[in-house]
């Protein structure tokens, strides 16, 4: 049995993946911590320091302001982290790659199955088609999220930028140019409102045909299910950053 300490327990992402270890057998919540009150049917604590019990692992859906302390916290107590929160910084991923040589860390700016599939099928039409086809990414979401373009979009742009001979710039605004679009670059469009959960598309526009790769999510619980699938996963494992890819492949 897999005991979880679930940051950002009172947010929809923590109700879900709660509500989601309740259809397994091989994983519980112990405790949640979160800065909002609410009530559970388990022990929520402010700051994970208050919480006195053993956690094989903790699974994070809360805020980027709230990983230093999380991260501490794991360190002091060698207990292995799941980061599905988004919006890091480029410091704040660096952090976990640091922390990484100590403990356990599982980071993924997305915890979707799918959407870890269709990355690896975009790299596999950006070697085929990249020199040759333009590159646009559009993505959308609720009109609740904060970060913009998503962890997601970014994700993908990389996965894109890390198979092509010549790394491209990301376009993430034109309306102020009145320009020709640049070869080298790939556009980024980011859509919010009404309760989409999260939808990606990849375009690869050449001369006379056009590919679209795209993923839709249905419901929150196919991050849910994904961060838990990632923490039974990564409980005893050794210090290292590990990602879906590692998840996929065991």
């Amino acid at each position: 049995m897999t005991n979880i300490l679930l940051s950002g327990c009172n947010g929809k992402m923590g109700r879900a993946v709660y509500e989601y270890t309740l259809s397994r057998d091989d994983c519980q919540v112990v405790a949640g911590v979160d800065i909002t009150e609410s009530s559970q049917p388990f022990s929520v604590y402010k700051s994970p320091f208050d919480f006195d019990g053993k956690a094989d692992v903790i699974i994070d859906f809360s805020n980027p302001a709230a990983l230093s302390d999380l991260i501490e916290y794991s360190l002091k107590t060698n207990t292995p982290a799941v980061i599905a929160t988004t919006g890091l910084s480029e410091e704040q991923v660096n952090l976990l790659k640091l922390t990484s040589k100590q403990i356990p860390i599982f980071f993924s700016f997305n915890m979707s199955l799918g959407i870890n599939l269709l990355s690896e099928l975009a790299k596999t039409a950006a070697r085929v088609l990249g020199s040759t086809f333009d590159i646009e990414i559009v993505e959308a979401h609720h009109n609740q999220k904060l970060d913009a373009p998503s962890g997601t979009a970014i994700m993908l742009a990389d996965s894109i930028s890390g198979v092509l001979d010549e790394k491209p710039r990301y376009e993430y605004d034109r309306h102020l140019k009145r320009e020709k679009r640049a070869k080298n670059e790939i556009g980024m469009h980011s859509i919010r409102g009404g309760t989409i959960v999260g939808e990606h598309e990849i375009i690869f526009a050449g001369h006379d045909e056009v590919i679209k790769l795209s993923h839709s999510a249905g419901s929150k619980r196919v991050f849910a299910a994904g961060a838990v699938n990632a923490a039974v996963f990564i409980a005893g494992k050794e210090p290292g950053m590990y990602s879906m890819k590692d998840l996929v492949s065991e």
